[in-house]
C-alpha cells in the first residue's frame, strides 16, 4: 500500500473506533469460550479511577517488513508464526496479498510463504487466521481460503458474497470442525470515510462446507475478533465498533457482554484464565480475567489482530499501520 493510501487508511480506522436471528447451528459447536480546569476557587477535580498495576510484560523483538499486517497465529505444531498481509486496501481484491513465515526467534523463514498471484493462490486483503491440523484458513472479504500450513499450496475455498457478506475479518474453528467468521459490515468509500452497510453479523461455515448466518445484530457491534473459549463452551468476540467484550454460544440469538473496556478492538485470545484483548483507541493490550481491564501492553498504536504463543507465554501483535511485528513476553 502507497503510505497516502495507508495514511487515509488509518485514519478512518481511527475514526470507526469513536463511533459508536437467523438460523443457528447446533450447540454441540463448543463443547469442550473532558479534561476540566479548575479555577483558583473551585475544589480540585475528583481523580480518575487508576486501573490495576501492568503485569509487566516484556517487549522481546521488532520484526519489520511487513505490508499492512492484520493477523499473526502461533502454530504449535510446526512452532512457526504466520503473519497475513493485506497489502493494500482491506477490501481491494487486487490479488497481492500474502502470509509469511517467521520463526519464534524473530527471523523471517519466508516473507510470501503463501502469494496472491503466485502457485494458483488466489489472496487479496488477508486478515484473520485459524488453523486445524495442517490447514490454515484465512478470512478474505468474502470468502474464506484453505492452504496447506506446511507447504503453502491452496486446498479450499468458500464464498459468502452470495449471502451478502461485507468485511469478513475474524476466524475461530469449533471442536466439531465448523468455522465462524466475523463480518464487521464496514466498507471504505473513495476519499478513505468508514461506511457501515452492515449488517453485523457471525456466519458458519460447517464441515460440509454449508454457510448459514449463525448469528446477526446491532449488539454485535461491528464484531471484529473471535475465539473459542473451549473451557467456557463459548465463544469470545470484540466489538470494533463498540466497548463491549462478548459472550455468546451457537444457538444464542444474542450475545451477552461479560466486560467493557476502551473500545475499538480487533483482537482477541484465551491466555489461560484470561483474556487478551487489542485496543485501537488507547494503543493497548489488556487483559480481563473477571472482568476488570487490567492493563498488560501499552503504546502500540494499531494493534490489530493478536497472537499468542502459549508455549512461551508470548503475545503477537501486528502493527498494522506500522508494518511490523511486535513479540511481547508475559510474566
Amino acid at each position: 500500500m502507497k503510505t497516502t493510501l495507508l495514511c487515509v487508511l488509518i485514519a478512518a480506522l481511527g475514526a470507526a473506533c469513536l463511533q459508536r436471528a437467523d438460523r443457528a447451528p447446533p450447540a454441540s459447536d463448543t463443547s469442550a469460550v473532558p479534561n476540566s480546569t479548575a479555577t483558583p476557587a473551585a475544589p480540585a477535580p475528583a481523580a480518575a479511577p487508576t486501573l490495576p498495576p501492568s503485569p509487566g510484560a516484556t517487549k522481546l523483538t521488532v520484526v519489520e517488513g511487513f505490508l499492512t499486517p492484520e493477523s499473526v497465529l502461533h502454530d504449535p505444531v510446526q512452532d512457526i508464526y504466520f503473519v497475513s498481509n493485506i497489502n493494500g486496501g482491506p477490501t481491494a481484491k487486487d490479488n497481492n496479498g500474502f502470509i509469511s513465515r517467521v520463526r519464534p526467534d524473530g527471523a523471517v523463514e519466508n516473507l510470501k510463504f503463501i502469494e496472491g498471484g503466485h502457485g494458483g493462490v488466489t489472496l487479496n486483503a488477508p486478515k484473520g487466521l485459524a488453523i486445524r491440523g495442517d490447514t490454515l484458513w484465512v478470512a478474505d472479504i468474502d470468502v474464506v481460503r484453505a492452504f496447506d500450513a506446511k507447504t503453502g499450496a491452496p486446498r479450499d475455498s468458500v464464498s459468502m458474497a452470495s449471502l451478502g457478506a461485507v468485511f469478513l475479518n475474524d476466524i475461530a474453528i469449533a471442536q466439531t470442525g465448523a468455522l465462524y467468521i466475523t463480518d464487521t459490515g464496514i466498507r471504505f468509500d473513495d476519499v478513505g470515510n468508514v461506511l457501515h452497510p452492515g449488517p453485523d453479523r457471525i456466519f458458519r461455515v460447517g464441515t460440509d462446507r454449508q454457510v448459514t448466518v449463525a448469528v446477526r445484530g446491532d449488539t454485535l457491534g461491528r464484531p471484529n475478533g473471535i475465539t473459542l473459549d473451549s473451557v467456557g463452551k463459548r465463544f469470545i468476540v470484540v466489538q470494533f465498533g463498540g466497548r463491549s467484550i462478548l459472550a455468546w454460544k451457537p444457538g444464542d440469538k444474542a450475545p451477552s457482554v461479560i466486560a467493557k473496556g476502551p473500545g475499538g478492538f480487533d483482537g482477541v485470545e484465551i491466555a489461560g484464565s484470561r483474556v487478551l484483548v487489542s485496543s485501537w483507541s488507547d494503543s493497548t493490550v489488556s487483559s480481563y480475567e473477571t472482568g476488570q481491564e487490567v492493563k498488560v501492553i501499552a503504546g502500540v498504536p494499531s494493534p490489530a489482530d493478536i497472537g499468542y504463543d502459549g508455549k512461551r507465554h508470548r503475545v503477537l501483535i501486528p502493527v498494522f499501520s506500522g508494518n511490523r511485528v511486535e513479540i511481547w513476553q508475559l510474566p
